[in-house]
């Protein structure tokens, strides 16, 4: 794509599409250790909230993942993760956003904050 940091630097939006890709294949790859089966999918209702990857494990245990090209996140950053939890709701396990930040952090009694560096 012949990117620069500096271009990727004005660019958060660019930089969130390449953040998101690379973990969604960094997923992919961590997934053929699970022992059991494991799936991705991508969540987008009638009102446009959007989470992906949703991770399926075993047909039915239901996790999901929003990433943020930030080092800061808010609660409203979590929407599309509470949308899918009610779209699911007995599937549903947990949700997390992964955020260019230093520290795990609660935003309910099943989602969390979680910085990129922890997924390795």
């Amino acid at each position: 794509m012949r990117l620069d940091v500096a271009t990727l630097c004005e660019d958060r939006r660019l930089l969130g599409q390449l953040l998101e890709t690379f973990i969604y294949q960094e997923f992919q790859k961590q997934a053929l250790a699970h022992p059991g089966e494991t799936s991705f999918y991508h969540f987008r209702d009638r009102d446009q909230y959007e989470v992906d990857p949703v991770i399926e494990f075993d047909g039915h245990h239901i996790g999901d993942i929003e990433v943020k090209a930030s080092s800061t996140i808010t609660g409203s950053d979590f929407k599309g993760l509470h949308k899918l939890e009610n779209s699911l709701w007995n599937t549903f396990t947990t949700g997390g956003a992964l955020y260019d930040g230093e520290h795990t952090l609660p935003f309910a009694d099943n989602m969390f904050a979680v910085p990129i560096s922890a997924i390795w």
